[in-house]
């Protein structure tokens, strides 16, 4: 079976929809499966005064709030309709983490099926059993996590009425870049044998090498950020490949796919 290959545009538009859909076309020259982005209503997921993550005020503004910051990166539902346009157009599939209820049920009343789950709603109980009783399957982050919370978000999945088989999980790290030390890639084993799930990884260090050795060790899925330069301002830039990087990553996968 070949891995989800998930090219995270995530926030790397800075707003912009003619760079979104520049983004959608790297994905898809690259190879990817899915191009994925961030769907969230910024009054649902963040407090006026809440603050910056330390790697965002180093490439950001550090006087704005997060709210104000994740408000100009906001995708408007127009956004959504022209960006899935876009991946057709492009022959790539259109994915979205959803942050919030709301943004949930959006993006399966757009038809997709498949949620992804970001490390920080692994907690978020009544949103995980939203999920569990509207979505076919589920990929889910464990960023930040310790084995036991990741146990009971699949147990309250489970408790809706998601069955394990439907389930992926990612191993994750949430350092932007994170140091190749505390990448830490058998934590995706560690997963599989304590659940017995389907394991992936969501990759936020620098390079392509840890991705596509997790994929030696057995990951079905991978998600990688990428950008059209790590040159532009914006949260998530300097720990995104750039296009070259994404091609070469994609190919190098499915090499060791082969092997």
């Amino acid at each position: 079976m070949s891995t989800l290959v998930i090219a995270e545009a995530g926030v790397n538009h800075n707003g912009d929809l003619g760079m979104a859909r520049n983004l959608v076309k790297v994905a898809a020259e690259a190879g990817a499966d899915l191009v994925k982005f961030q769907t969230y209503k910024s009054r649902n997921v963040v407090t006026r005064n809440a603050k910056k993550a330390d790697y965002q005020t180093r490439t950001t503004d550090a006087d704005e709030s997060q709210f104000e910051m994740i408000s100009k990166l906001e995708l408007s539902t127009a956004d959504h309709h022209v960006l899935m346009e876009c991946c057709e157009e492009h022959g790539i599939q259109f994915f979205s983490s959803g942050f919030d209820i709301e943004s949930i049920d959006f993006l399966l009343d757009l038809g997709l099926d498949c949620m992804k789950i970001p490390s920080g709603e692994i907690t978020n109980f009544p949103y995980l059993e939203h999920i569990s009783k509207r979505a076919k399957s589920v990929i889910l982050s464990t960023g930040m996590s310790e084995l036991e919370e990741i146990g009971t978000a699949l147990s309250v999945l489970q408790d809706g009425g998601m069955e394990l088989e439907q389930i992926t999980v990612l191993h994750c790290n949430t350092e932007y870049p994170t140091p190749m030390i505390d990448v830490n890639l058998r934590a995706m084993e560690s997963i599989r044998q304590a659940f017995g799930v389907k394991v992936g990884y969501s990759d936020h260090s620098i390079g392509i090498e840890v991705p596509i050795a997790a994929v030696a060790m057995g990951a079905m899925v991978i998600e990688k950020h990428f950008t059209l330069s790590r040159n532009l301002s914006g949260p998530d830039h300097r720990a995104s490949l750039e296009p070259s990087e994404l091609k070469t990553m994609v190919q190098g996968i499915r090499n060791i796919e082969i092997a």
